[in-house]
């Protein structure tokens, strides 16, 4: 995957980074997703900073907390959690809309 990241989960948001990872499928009895991915910040005072996460992600499940797994740049041993919602999910072509609130703690 290879998709914005947005200040919010409007579709005219204001861009700020990338998501790019790669996601496999998890589960065999419900959509869940094994998920390896980083945030890459683009804009302001976290440019050319970096999250990584690994988690197993339920898309349908309302809340979901992944854990953050260390970082560069400003994210340097970076470790905390963020709370992963979705605001529009479309099974057939796999478009997703998601909200993630991320708490970081980092030197």
């Amino acid at each position: 995957m290879d998709d914005p990241l947005t200040v919010s989960p409007d579709n005219t948001s204001k861009v700020i980074g990338r998501a790019q990872g790669v996601y496999a499928s998890a589960s065999q009895k419900d959509v869940s997703l094994l998920m390896a991915f980083n945030f890459f910040f683009m804009e302001g005072k976290y440019n050319g900073s970096m999250l990584s996460v690994l988690w197993r992600n339920a898309p349908l499940e309302d809340l979901r907390e992944l854990p953050i797994l260390g970082g560069s740049g400003f994210f340097r041993f970076a470790q905390g959690y963020a709370h992963a919602r979705t605001h529009y999910l479309d099974i057939v072509t796999g478009d997703a809309i998601v909200k993630y609130d991320v708490y970081v703690l980092h030197y």
